[in-house]
C-alpha cells in the first residue's frame, strides 16, 4: 500500500466522493476530483488512479440512467471523440504537465463562452440537437481532454447543456458516453504507464466512497429542479477551467 499521510488519504476520500456525485448528480464537478488527485499524487499516477474510479462510477451511472440516453447524440459524437483521444495520446508524449493544464483550461473557458452565447441568442430550440459541426468540435475536444487529464466532464457538460437535455436525459447520455470512452482509454493508459499496481491498491480503498456518493447523487438528482441543475453544471465547469489555468 502506498505510504501516504492521513491528510492525503482524507483528500483522496473527498475526491472519491466527488467522483460519485459528478456521475449521478452534478456533471462538471469531476474536475474538482482531478485537482485533488493531482495535488496529492504524482501527475501520471493521479490520472491512472482517477480513471479507474471513474469507470466504477460509470457503472453505477449507467445502471441508474441507462433508459434515458440519447443514442443518436452519442453516435454523432463517436468519430470526433476517437480522433480526440488519439490526439491526446500523441500530445501526452510531447507536452509536460504545465502545458497540459494550461491548454485544457483555455479550451474549457472558450467552450463555456461559446455555449452561453449560443443559449442567450438562440431564439428557438433546435429540436434536432446541436449541429454536426458542434458535435465534431465538442467531441474532439472531449476526447482530447479526457485522455490527457480525465477532464472532459466540463467540455461534454457544455455540449449536453447546449442540447437542452432535461436532467435525466443529460445524466443518462453522459453516463453512457463516459462509460464507453473511459473503457476505450484503458489500453492506452496501460501502454503509457499511468495505470500501476500501487494505483490499483489506492483504488481498492477509495471505491466504497465512490459507490456511496453515486447513490447519494441519484437521490439528489430525483429532487433537483432543472434550473438549479443547469446552474450547478455551469458553475463547476467554470471552477474547473479556472483551476486548470491557475494550477
Amino acid at each position: 500500500m502506498p505510504d501516504l499521510a492521513w491528510w492525503a488519504w482524507a483528500l483522496l476520500g473527498i475526491g472519491a466522493l466527488v467522483v460519485g456525485l459528478s456521475k449521478t448528480a452534478v456533471p462538471g464537478a469531476g474536475t474538482i476530483a482531478v485537482a485533488i488527485f493531482a495535488a496529492v499524487l504524482p501527475a501520471k499516477q493521479s490520472t491512472g488512479v482517477l480513471l479507474l474510479l471513474l469507470i466504477v462510477a460509470d457503472i453505477f451511472a449507467v445502471t441508474m440512467y441507462r433508459r434515458h440516453a440519447d443514442w443518436r447524440t452519442l453516435a454523432r459524437l463517436a468519430p470526433a471523440v476517437v480522433i480526440g483521444v488519439l490526439l491526446g495520446v500523441v500530445f501526452l508524449w510531447f507536452a509536460d504537465d504545465v502545458w497540459v493544464k494550461k491548454t485544457i483550461g483555455v479550451i474549457l473557458l472558450v467552450v463555456i463562452a461559446i455555449t452561453l452565447l449560443r443559449r442567450r441568442f438562440m431564439s428557438q430550440v433546435d429540436t434536432a440537437g446541436p449541429h454536426r459541426v458542434a458535435a465534431a468540435t465538442y467531441g474532439s475536444l472531449g476526447g482530447f481532454t479526457t485522455m490527457v487529464a480525465n477532464a472532459a466532464g466540463p467540455v461534454m457538460s457544455m455540449y449536453f447543456l447546449a442540447a437542452r437535455f432535461e436532467v435525466k436525459a443529460f445524466l443518462g447520455t453522459a453516463a453512457w458516453f463516459f462509460a464507453i470512452v473511459n473503457l476505450f482509454k484503458v489500453p492506452f493508459s496501460i501502454g503509457i504507464g499511468i495505470i500501476t499496481v500501487p494505483g490499483l491498491l489506492i483504488d481498492l480503498v477509495l471505491v466504497p466512497l465512490v459507490v456511496v456518493a453515486a447513490f447519494l447523487g441519484r437521490w439528489l438528482a430525483d429532487r433537483m429542479p432543472q434550473s438549479v441543475f443547469e446552474k450547478l453544471v455551469i458553475v463547476f465547469t467554470i471552477v474547473g477551467a479556472v483551476y486548470l489555468l491557475l494550477a
